[in-house]
């Protein structure tokens, strides 16, 4: 496979072997290996039943690897870092997302790329915007500024 490029999500909410969650964030980018960008991270509020405030960031990783084998390798790190899967609106140590890939789309058994929820996501658009503006969603065709200004913008008031 070329050298592509991809979009990879990064969260916490919950204090592992790193420290809490933002050191945590930050250790996992450095797990990644090199990058050719990486977002700050964000502080972003809880999603579904959780009550802990999340680490949020997004990276650009150049790699060989084919979105399978990223995803192995993704996951081999979360494993490292204590991420057991559980209950999906959980608590977590570090999780680690495929968003969007320079191949175009990609579906397999256990993995979609882009990623299915990242549209509505800010937690996801918010850290993506600081390190890939104009990517493009091959599905919508919209850059990543334009889905982060959609997710945000007021609805107009009923008449």
């Amino acid at each position: 496979m070329t050298r592509t490029s991809y979009a990879i999500a990064i969260g916490s909410n919950r204090r592992g072997r790193h420290g809490g969650p933002e050191r945590e964030v930050a250790a996992a980018m450095a797990a990644l290996g090199t990058l050719s960008a990486r977002s700050p991270i964000l502080g972003t509020p809880p999603l579904g039943p959780s009550n802990r405030r999340f680490a949020n960031a997004a990276a650009i990783l150049d790699s060989d690897e084919t979105p399978p084998e990223l995803l192995r390798r993704l996951k081999a790190i979360e494993r490292d870092f204590g991420r057991r899967r559980g209950r999906i609106w959980g608590a977590r140590v570090i999780d680690l997302d495929i968003v969007l890939w320079s191949g175009g789309a990609w579906s397999s058994a256990g993995l979609t790329v882009p990623h299915p929820r990242f549209r509505e996501r800010r937690f996801v658009l918010d850290p993506l915007l600081r390190v890939a503006p104009a990517w493009r969603d091959p599905v919508s065709g919209l850059t990543v500024r334009q889905l982060r200004t959609r997710l945000t913008r007021p609805t107009p008031a009923p008449r």
